[in-house]
């Protein structure tokens, strides 16, 4: 079987790139790929190597149909998904027939296309190596790693081996060139976290340094907020396996706010399977966006875009994106009439602290409480053509402006959530959000909503407690938009848009006060 396969393979890449391109001074062309696996009828069930290797294999020839693809339109880098080759779902017993040796790339210049024979359980990586040599660009992948380890390692796990979820970059030449092994598990039971935190960059003759991390690493600090803070990294690369959660963590929504947070390019490549809500790939850049989201279509996607090279000096240049602590002067100061006495708080303080709002004219309280995303939000409703509102929780208080030509028949609401995360993940987040709600009652508020029709200038604002906050502005459709505005200014963040051409779906800042991360039983215990 596997000999078989090596002829096709072969065949496959008989070809001359006939689209030697001159890449403009300044540009280079990336492509990711958002991939349709075929997966294990059984993940859980155990296997052996050989199956393992045809299974692979069916989404690697996948892999090269897109290599050529990529090639002919110019493409200088490839990025594929997490959990593209393998798929998952995998106990850790029955991953193992999966799992390839990766050596450090650091410690051993390895070419595995050219030197198949230097290490077992590597038919994977030599098949990689191969589309990188054959096409003469970089290649990201993600596959499943395994590692021997020491029982007087204290970290070893009882059956002597670690297991790591595991991108692998090879350049033009098909050389081994980078390893990372993910830091924030998402329920992978089946894979180990890295006794250290792996901060991996590698190096590109037509873009600098890349720095990459892997899905559930975009929410945290480590790795990836310390490679380009600390690292001054300007282009990413972003393989994941991204489950949709609206309304404010869909796949191109946060991969676009985290470009915009760095000013920086982001390549990502997400895993497409709809039943699962997993689409939304794209390549970002601070002033473009190149997206794909689809839960209809049952295929894959190759997206292909010419984009500029980011470096240290573009951030003079860009107009939106004030880094932490940088004022921006606004249009108006329509936030400076708000009174902080009138405000409303979180309902668990509204005695000790806050003045209550009355109610309305038709009754109706002016502030409700709703989950959304798991956490106990705090709303007001938006009402009228035009407005000032303004909503608190603990030490965080959100502001709005706004205004719309007409009153659609669709609810809106403020809201405001101050606090520890702790479903699917445990971490701090203060975010402000102004959300198209599922229907017209107050409980239908924070429900998942992918289409809108009202066209809504505003102005949204906190004082938030953290300097790390992403601007998240997703309109009809699941398309994601730029904000006219963006930054500090007299210690509050604020953003703003005028103008949109479809309607609002989500405008929220996303603030992650990671420092907080850990104040888990500090919070029970108050």
């Amino acid at each position: 079987m596997l000999e078989a396969c090596c002829t096709v393979f072969l065949f496959l890449f008989c070809y001359q790139d006939a689209s030697a391109e001159v890449h403009r001074e300044g540009h280079y062309v990336a492509a990711v790929y958002e991939h349709r696996p075929r997966l294990s009828p059984n993940p859980a069930t155990l296997t052996d190597r050989r199956s393992a290797l045809e299974l692979m294999s069916r989404n690697l020839y996948i892999y090269e149909e897109q290599v050529i693809a990529a090639a002919k339109q110019g493409a200088q880098i490839i990025v594929f998904p997490e959990d593209g080759i393998h798929g998952f779902n995998f106990t850790r017993e029955s991953i193992y027939p999966y799992l390839e040796f990766v050596p450090c790339p650091q410690s051993v210049k390895w070419n595995p296309c050219r030197e198949p024979d230097l290490f077992s359980d590597t038919e994977v990586l030599q098949r990689l190596s191969c589309m990188a040599l054959r096409s003469k660009m970089f290649l990201v992948a993600n596959i499943g790693a395994k590692q021997p380890c020491e029982y007087k390692d204290p970290l070893c796990p009882p059956d002597g081996r670690y297991q790591f979820n595991t991108d692998v970059v090879f350049n033009a030449n098909g050389t081994l060139v980078a390893r990372y092994r993910k830091q924030n598990l998402y329920f992978e039971y089946a894979f180990n976290i890295p006794p250290e935190v792996d901060h991996v960059l590698f190096d590109t003759p037509f873009a600098g340094k890349f720095g990459m991390f892997t899905c559930f690493d975009m929410l945290f600090y480590e790795p990836a907020v310390s490679l380009v803070k600390e690292y001054n990294v300007k282009q990413v690369v972003y393989p994941t396996a991204w489950m949709n959660q609206l309304p404010l963590l869909s796949a191109v929504e946060f991969q676009r706010a985290f470009a915009t947070a760095f000013n920086i390019n982001v390549l990502a490549a997400n895993i497409h399977h709809p039943a699962l809500g997993m689409t939304g790939s794209g390549i970002y850049t601070p002033l473009k966006s190149f997206i794909y989201h689809d839960m209809e279509s049952h295929d894959g996607k190759l997206i292909v875009a010419e984009i500029s090279v980011m470096t240290p000096e573009h951030e003079s240049d860009l107009e939106s994106n004030a880094k932490p602590g940088k004022s921006i002067e606004y249009p108006h100061n329509n936030f400076a009439s708000l009174h902080i006495d009138d405000q409303v708080c979180n309902k668990k303080e509204q005695e000790a602290h806050c003045w209550v709002a009355e109610k309305d004219k038709e009754g109706a309280p002016l502030i409700f409480y709703r989950e959304m995303m798991y956490d106990n939000f705090t709303l007001v409703p938006v009402r009228g053509t035009k407005g000032e509102l303004q909503v608190c929780a603990n030490t965080l208080c959100c502001y709005l402006s706004y205004q719309r030509p007409t009153i659609s028949d669709e609810l809106y609401a403020l809201g405001v959530f101050d606090g520890l995360h702790t479903v699917h993940g445990t971490y701090y987040v203060q975010v402000c959000a102004l959300v198209k709600c599922g229907g017209l009652s107050y409980s239908t508020c924070g429900q998942e909503v992918t289409d809108a029709t009202a066209l809504i200038d505003f102005q949204l604002g906190g004082n938030f407690s953290t300097s790390y906050i992403f601007p998240l502005l997703l309109m009809s459709g699941i398309n994601v938009d730029f904000t006219d505005h963006l930054g500090w200014k007299n210690n509050y963040y604020f953003m703003s848009k005028s103008g949109p051409s479809s309607g609002l779906v989500t405008a929220a800042l996303y603030g992650r006060w990671y420092e907080r991360d850990s104040c888990r039983f500090d919070q029970k215990s108050s």
